[in-house]
């Protein structure tokens, strides 16, 4: 079975309370907190789209979509 492939991240910065858990979680440290404490997307190619961050945000403010 092929691994998953990352399309993109869809963050809602609106959503995002600056938690950390997302980046916490991350096992190839793709997640910052930017000057607002708003998640992006750092390192983007460094994604394995195992949507850990996804499944551990409390306010649903991440989504990873897979090609």
């Amino acid at each position: 079975m092929a691994k998953p492939k990352l399309k993109e991240h869809i963050i809602n910065s609106e959503w995002c309370k600056g938690c950390g858990i997302c980046v916490h979680f991350c096992p190839k440290n793709v997640l910052e907190l930017d000057q607002e404490d708003k998640v992006f997307a750092a390192r983007r190619s460094d994604c394995i789209a195992c949507q850990l961050c996804e499944l551990r945000c409390p306010d649903l403010a991440i989504e990873v979509t897979k090609e």
